[in-house]
């Protein structure tokens, strides 16, 4: 690993902080690597092809690592909404999708997958460049993800069926699942492509059409995924494209009266005005998959060393741009200064830079707002009192990076213990006992995921039942498999992805009911 590439320590401690260091700025930020890959498909995708928007306005994506413009984008409006829609209902009103068998179905779906392996070079450099998270990550992990999840969707195509069902009386009786119809989906910005796939993996699989909607912030995966499903055999209609702004066209989407079924990933704020416009236009139903505040439990019995490696995969993944980052870590009494001490150190030696370079970990935040939010909550959580341990700072002179921060010291009512920051800043807070920190974990709006570090069967039996989370990791932490469902307790919002559980977002269950002409043969 390059010496240029590490984040270096030559700090001391001063006033309110302990021990803090500075980060040297390096090159690596100044000159950015040329991604590899011609961007060709910024249109919006309606009816089976890429087509401006009806505007003719267009929005710039940006280069986290610089600020600069990678591309200009069809931004699609309420009008470009309705022609998308238009496009999928008579899809599947009239078109092949819901009525050819669903092996047919099948087979697209493997051969789109198929795609996606052939091009995984592409689809992780524009992942990466239009987004600033690690290529290796992207490569490595995200784009087999996608792959992944799409043949598992794919194998379950051709199992979806009904019962027959016993009554009382001369009945015979079955259930029929059909697919909902026209699914409006709005994916967020951390995670482009396997947002996308979550999405339309199940919708796709159950014969349904789609009008999906991609974070203005991070369009250009999608779109680059949707040329190839339609390189697979997909027919017209079938996936639409919409690339916008939420106010517009997100909103044109969660309230459209055409729409059958809606699915959100997001903010818990605006989930609640998704909800709001679906319930308001004709009672759709929805799936919401939104933040969280989710703790992590190190218990006294830890190995500290595996501990602090966990807790730091748990928070700083991604940039801490995920909604189950582990961002509240609960620390045993009994081995918290060694853990604060380990966890500063292992956050000072986390390499930040050009996403594109080798060794990097932690690339840019996705954009300047998002930037200026995260150093807000750290000038909060100094404010508060917490004690900050390293960074807190901007790193490099140029982009949106900022340098992990770790701070101890927490307590639950401070800010930046309850509020989802959405960036790489650690806060690690003490605990007594196991009733204390069920307590504490459980007093949020959130229950999205929780972590838990123990080598104590009880321990970790006890934490996984009593903590009011979707997601428990018992010494694990961001497993995804496509057949583990995901999704959240209280303001983390309902229904799950991925999975079988999934499918019934997409399904509806028809009884049919016929009277026996001979019932001797019951």
């Amino acid at each position: 690993m390059s010496r240029c590439l590490l984040v270096q320590f030559s700090g001391r401690s001063r006033g309110w902080a302990r021990g803090i260091g500075t980060y040297s700025s390096s090159s690596v930020v100044d000159e950015p690597i040329t991604p590899p890959v011609k961007i060709t498909d910024t249109q919006l995708l309606i009816n089976g092809k890429f087509v401006d928007a009806a505007s003719g306005k267009t929005f710039p994506t940006l280069d986290p690592r610089t600020g600069d413009v990678i591309a200009h984008v069809a931004e699609g409006s309420a009008e470009d909404v309705d022609r998308a829609v238009a496009a999928a209902r008579k899809a599947f009103d009239e078109g092949p999708w819901p009525r050819m068998t669903a092996y047919e179905r099948s087979c697209i779906l493997l051969r789109f997958a198929d795609l996606l392996e052939k091009h995984k070079d592409d689809l992780a450099a524009i992942e990466t460049w239009d987004n600033g998270k690690p290529y290796k990550q992207a490569a490595e992990v995200e784009v087999p993800g996608i792959i992944r999840l799409m043949r598992y969707y794919a194998g379950w195509a051709d199992k979806i069926h009904g019962l027959t069902v016993p009554a009382d009386g001369e009945y015979h009786v079955q259930t029929l699942h059909e697919p909902i119809g026209v699914a409006g989906q709005i994916i967020p910005w951390n995670f482009p492509l396997l947002m996308l796939a979550w999405k339309i993996g199940p919708a796709l699989a159950c014969g349904n059409t789609v009008v999906l909607k991609t974070a203005e912030l991070t369009p250009l995966s999608a779109l680059y995924a949707a040329r190839l499903l339609h390189e697979a055999g997909l027919p017209p209609g079938v996936l639409n494209i919409v690339s916008g702004p939420g106010p517009t066209a997100g909103r044109a989407l969660s309230s459209h009266m055409d729409v059958n079924k809606l699915s959100f990933t997001g903010s818990a704020e605006t989930g609640k005005v998704v909800l709001d416009l679906a319930a308001k236009s004709n009672l759709k139903p929805v799936t919401l998959e939104l933040g969280g505040k989710s703790p992590f439990i190190v218990c006294k019995e830890a190995d500290i060393d595996q501990a602090v490696e966990l807790a730091h995969l748990a928070l700083f993944f991604n940039q801490g741009q995920c909604c189950v980052a582990g961002s509240r870590t609960f620390v045993h009494e009994s081995v918290y200064d060694e853990f604060v001490e380990k966890a500063k150190a292992r956050a000072m030696k986390r390499v930040v830079g050009d996403p594109f370079k080798p060794g990097v970990e932690q690339g840019p935040q996705i954009d300047a707002k998002q930037f200026e939010k995260i150093r807000s909550y750290i000038k909060f959580g100094i404010e508060s009192g917490a004690t900050l341990e390293c960074g807190g700072e901007r790193y490099g002179s140029k982009g949106f990076f900022i340098q992990p921060t770790v701070f101890s010291d927490v307590q639950d009512d401070m800010l930046i213990a309850k509020d989802e920051i959405f960036g790489p800043v650690q806060t690690i807070s003490k605990f007594k006992d196991l009733d204390e920190v069920i307590r504490r974990a459980n007093k949020s709006h959130y229950g999205l995921a929780a972590g838990v570090f123990t080598q104590n069967l009880d321990t970790a039996n006890t934490l996984a039942r009593a903590l009011r989370a979707g997601s428990v990791w018992i010494n694990c932490y961001h497993v995804f498999d496509a057949a583990i469902p995901f999704g959240g307790y209280k303001m983390s919002g309902f229904g799950r992805e991925k999975g079988i559980y999934s499918l019934s977002n997409y399904l509806q269950v028809k009884a049919v009911v016929n009277p026996l002409k001979n019932p001797a043969w019951l």
